[in-house]
């Protein structure tokens, strides 16, 4: 590791309300505030006991710093360590520094640095208060600097400053020797650094840094594993409406209500279903899905109640049904919007009485099954036109919980994506598989009229497409590149038509992109191939 490779994001953490190096808790200060503070502190103790507490406050800075640098880094040369004083001065701010002449001969313990000091935030503090001086004033430059070098050596140096823009010099510039090398002028410096065991205390702290930074990063991992293993599939929530409908799925799990999940399709209503199984004190049970859409109206009363043998053609032996496969635990019924009113019937004395009847059976089985149901229909609006049943949607909406669509929560598509591409990069053997920056833009600016769903595709055809480990614009699909960034208004006359009007044009418009292959578009518009063709025959198509 060189001095000059340090980068300021890799070293520093900046999430809201805590920056840290490495562990270690950093604050932001105004040059401002601190220049009060200045004038204060050489109001109440005068300019010479002023100098010392800065000159101190710098030094334990530079000692920690270097701390950090050897606990962090592995360098190629004791002379780098040296090195990456002024580079992380200069990353914290302090200065544009630059290292003019070093000398260093560490079996001798000889030291000598001579360091520039462009745009002093320190002189530029004290000349908003003080105006120019006579006398050099970056007392905390000074400070960090020999208690940077010290904490290297192992022994003391001292930096002095020979020029200063407070003083009407170009620049502030600075010199650094060990202790041996600046002979009977050494005491004129050490005295404004007496103080206790600073190098012992930093030593101590940086210990405990490295403790808590391990038992931290052992915690997390745990955290980490027991998530994924209780909630795969879910992602870090960035929208608030998102964060809503997490909020209220975890109110409502632990009961055993019914729960109809409404949304578009492909926003992740069986993901939500299973986080909810999972929140539930049926969680060790088991999460049986059923989807109706995927299953012609013959079977699927048998699919989910079960028959006796000899009841229809075919049925060579008795069978149990997928709610009764459920028992002690959750049932997940996708697409209820589509079931024939047969059906519903059945499932509404399920509700009522939680028992079950065979097909060609007459007598009832007790069933202790979860129902948790979804749609991408409005049904009610299907009730009130008597297309579903308004007694079964009562019993099936108890609580519902909707999902907005994902143009709607565009703050979700990055975690989604790189989450997607993680799970790629493993599932195709590609590791480091990430987005290249170019590639976000497009991300974000497609409207996703499949969802979640047709995210996913999209990234997975990507990952395919992609070279070098890093997935393009070029690799995404030319519906999502080829999009217009999202507008914030839509035309009045589009926001007033029909809903039956928009959801064919949209179909449509998949299906033609899909270049007529309708598995392809059926995928995409998150339906079964049996609904988009029951659409399609409506449209005449």
């Amino acid at each position: 590791m060189k001095a000059e490779d340090l980068k300021l994001n890799e070293l520093f953490d900046f999430s809201e309300g805590a920056i840290s190096l490495h562990g270690r808790r950093l604050v932001l200060h105004s040059i401002n505030a601190f220049a009060q503070f200045r004038k204060d502190l050489i109001g109440m103790l005068g300019m010479d006991q002023a100098r010392r507490v800065l000159t101190r406050f710098g030094y334990f800075w530079g000692q920690a710093d270097a701390a950090a640098m050897k606990r962090i880094f592995q360098w190629d040369s004791p002379m780098e360590w040296l090195k990456a004083g002024p580079r992380m001065h200069q990353l914290q701010g302090a200065a544009l520094v630059k290292v003019k002449n070093v000398e260093f001969d560490p079996p001798a313990g000889k030291f000598a640095m001579e360091v520039i000091w462009r745009d002093s935030g320190e002189a530029e503090e004290h000349m908003l208060e003080f105006g120019g001086t006579v006398h050099p004033v970056c007392w905390m430059l000074t400070g960090y600097a020999s208690g940077y070098a010290s904490f290297c050596l192992g022994k003391n140096v001292y930096f002095a400053e020979i020029a200063c823009r407070c003083a009407g010099d170009e620049v502030c510039r600075a010199i650094g020797k060990d202790c041996d090398s600046w002979g009977e002028e050494a005491q004129s410096h050490a005295a404004y650094f007496q103080a206790e065991d600073i190098q012992g205390k930093v030593l101590r702290l940086s210990e405990e840094i490295r403790r808590k930074t391990l038992e931290l990063a052992s915690r997390n991992k745990r955290i980490s594993v027991l998530e994924r293993e209780l909630h795969p599939d879910l992602v870090e929530a960035r929208s608030e409406s998102l964060r809503r409908v997490l909020h209220l799925a975890s109110r409502v799990a632990r009961f055993d209500t019914s729960i109809l999940i409404t949304g578009e399709s492909g926003v992740g209503k069986e993901v939500m279903a299973r986080h909810i199984h999972g929140l539930s004190s049926r969680a060790e049970g088991p999460f049986v899905v059923v989807n109706c859409g995927a299953l012609p109206e013959t079977l699927l009363e048998s699919e989910l109640f079960g028959h006796k043998a000899g009841a229809f053609t075919g049925a060579v032996s008795d069978r149990t049904g997928l709610l009764e496969e459920a028992a002690g635990g959750t049932a997940f019924i996708d697409e209820i919007g589509d079931v024939s009113p047969a059906v519903q019937i059945k499932l509404l004395r399920f509700l009522q009485e939680k028992e079950i009847t065979r097909v060609g059976e007459t007598r009832t089985r007790k069933i202790d099954t979860r129902i948790i149901s979804a749609t991408n229909r409005d049904l009610s609006l299907a009730a009130r036109a008597g297309d579903f049943r308004e007694d079964l949607f009562y019993r099936l909406s108890v609580i519902e919980v909707h999902i907005p669509p994902l143009r709607e929560r565009r703050e979700d598509i990055l975690p989604l994506s790189r989450h997607f591409v993680e799970r790629f990069a493993k599932k195709l053997g590609i590791p480091g598989l990430r987005l290249h920056a170019t590639t976000l833009n497009h991300l974000q600016a497609y409207e996703w009229p499949g969802n979640t769903r047709e995210l996913e595709n999209a990234l997975e055809r990507a990952a395919v497409l992609s070279s070098g480990g890093v997935i393009r614009p070029e690799d995404l699909p030319p519906s999502v590149t080829g999009s217009a960034p999202p507008t914030l208004e839509r035309p009045r006359a589009a926001m007033m038509r029909p809903l039956a009007d928009v959801e064919k044009e949209h179909i449509l418009s998949v299906l033609e992109r899909a270049g007529g292959n309708r598995t392809r578009a059926a995928q995409v518009l998150g339906i079964s191939q049996a609904t988009l063709w029951r659409k399609l025959k409506s449209y005449e198509v």
